[in-house]
């Protein structure tokens, strides 16, 4: 095995122990975080912010500045209100820092942060509704019968905010996520509070999975009433694939099987093997019985609908690599039957 083999190996076992200390709910620790400039920075102003706006809340009721009286606590009462504003996006941006950011999943930091962005949203909207109302039973019925007007006009915005929390809690999909819904295929690459934005691969002009340029946006109401087929699942984000060649009766089937899992094997190496080993180790938390599963490629042969024999070679591989590893797959298979044509008979060479 090759130093750049070793290196991908490493690399999967890795991603694979992650994945496995996420499912079964072992913690690593996590050093302390370390404060960046620029968040010192934002702490400071925040800071400053804050004592200026205390300092102004303190005069406001004091004698030294001159003011009418009934401007004074209408005064107090909004400076009273930023006061809250600020404290309420220093608490964020101290959970961001010191939480999120440390967390090792990348989608879970993503999802983290936009339902962190809504909360903020939604306690600033009930400060500034308690500064205006100055009562706060007043300023949360003001909200939920303004939630309840919006309800009945924006049902659809609505169904797609629940959808976008059902997506948090069941995780059909994530970021970077390779999926199919509703005739759409790509990769996950936003999840909004309203809609998910794909990176299209294939399409109407292509027949391979590359990526076709255009972006597919779907409203998150979606995955409530369409199936959704992921491709990268996170504890084994890779999928089967399939190589068939139609041969003849009189073909060595023995050598055509052989040279099949030989070239699949050369291709993935021990890549392969490891992930079964993993496949395996997940299924056993499962009922589901693994003793199907073979460690290496296998070749299956079946009669097509013509006169010819299909040869079939599965094999394991990333869903964002499929098309250049079937491609790099065909064309040493194709190499290696062709040199043995008295052993390989081809429907091409029936025809000679």
């Amino acid at each position: 095995m090759n130093e750049q083999a070793k290196v991908e190996q490493l690399k999967e076992q890795e991603e694979v122990r992650a994945a496995l200390k996420q499912t079964l709910g072992t913690k690593e620790t996590i050093p302390p975080p370390v404060p960046e400039l620029r968040d010192k920075v934002w702490f400071g102003t925040y800071v400053i912010v804050l004592l200026g706006l205390l300092a102004i809340y303190y005069l406001l009721g004091s004698d030294l500045v001159p003011a009418e009286t009934a401007y004074i606590p209408t005064l107090r009462n909004l400076v009273l209100g930023a006061v809250s504003v600020v404290i309420t996006l220093a608490v964020a941006k101290g959970i961001h820092f010191y939480w999120i950011n440390q967390i090792d999943n990348k989608p879970a930091r993503y999802n983290l942060t936009r339902v962190l962005n809504l909360l903020t949203f939604l306690a600033i909207i009930v400060i500034g509704l308690t500064v205006v109302s100055a009562n706060w039973y007043t300023a949360l019925v003001s909200l939920g019968v303004l939630s309840l007007i919006l309800g009945f006009a924006l049902q659809t915005p609505i169904t797609s905010l629940i959808g976008w929390v059902y997506l948090l809690m069941r995780q059909p999909y994530r970021v970077g996520d390779r999926i199919e819904i509703a005739g759409a295929r790509g990769d996950v690459i936003d999840v909004n509070y309203l809609d998910t934005t794909l990176w299209e691969f294939g399409g109407p002009y292509l027949s391979t999975q590359h990526p076709s340029g255009r972006i597919v946006k779907f409203p998150n109401s979606l995955v409530l009433n369409e199936t959704v087929y992921n491709y990268s699942w996170p504890l084994f984000p890779y999928v089967w694939n399939e190589i068939k060649f139609n041969i003849a009766y009189e073909s060595d089937l023995e050598f055509v099987a052989q040279t099949m899992v030989d070239v699949v094997e050369e291709e993935l190496g021990e890549k392969m093997l490891s992930l079964i080993g993993v496949y395996r180790e997940l299924l056993k938390q499962t009922p589901v019985d693994e003793l199907q599963i073979q460690e290496r490629p296998v070749v299956h042969f079946r009669p097509s609908d013509n006169t010819w024999l299909e040869a079939i070679v599965r094999y394991l591989v990333h869903p964002k690599e499929s098309g250049r590893v079937k491609t790099r797959i065909i064309t040493k298979l194709l190499e290696k039957l062709n040199a043995s044509p008295e052993r390989v008979l081809f429907p091409k060479s029936n025809l000679r």
